[in-house]
């Protein structure tokens, strides 16, 4: 196991959202800690805080709540992505939602106040936290609007599109909650249509 994130392959996942140096990379993550979680650790419960900010070097995990004996699946984080239960970890309060891994999971963390230290070191570092910040925004919105304007074979077909490898890694039946998709037709929608 390497003790640090793959260079390259988390570097261009930031310089998605803002062209950060190498230099701004490396001040960001060369001060990171590693960890382990086995499947179904859950990483954040609700009324924790969460302290840390997660980099994902494999693994997927999963934010969720319970409600009336159900499991309500809120996202998905997987590499290169970060990991976090958003509100919690930015303004330190408790967290409403769960934050589980669904298969083993590699993580390497950054605790907040040195977060915080970082944004007021760079500004190139705040500005790329801002924009992925914007991005997760939008891409909340438009999963509302998606779950209202699409019927559910549409669902589908944009989530396998953009996350083929979901469907192997994750139970169908918490991708089918993300969706919004009752189970059985969400059966029928993974034997019926081919990706």
């Amino acid at each position: 196991m390497t003790t640090s994130l793959d260079f390259m392959e988390h570097y261009e996942y930031f310089r998605q959202f803002h062209d950060i140096s190498p230099a701004d990379y490396h001040l960001l993550t060369d001060h990171l800690q590693y960890r382990s979680f086995k499947k179904g650790t859950a990483i954040v419960v609700p009324g924790q805080v969460q302290r840390d900010l997660y980099f994902v070097k494999s693994g997927v995990q999963m934010a969720s709540f319970e409600a009336d004996n159900k499991t309500y699946v809120i996202d998905f984080s997987y590499s290169p992505a970060l990991c976090a239960i958003a509100e919690s970890f930015s303004f330190q309060t408790p967290s409403k939602y769960f934050l589980t891994c669904l298969t083993d999971s590699e993580l390497a963390c950054l605790p907040y106040t040195q977060l915080q230290q970082l944004l007021d070191q760079s500004q190139s570092v705040e500005r790329l936290f801002r924009r992925m910040i914007e991005r997760m925004l939008a891409d909340m919105v438009n999963m509302h609007i998606n779950l209202r304007a699409m019927t559910i074979e549409e669902r589908y077909r944009s989530f396998c599109s953009k996350n083929p490898e979901l469907l192997h890694l994750v139970p169908h039946k918490y991708i089918a909650s993300y969706l919004g998709i009752d189970p059985t037709n969400f059966s029928k929608l993974f034997n019926q249509v081919k990706f």
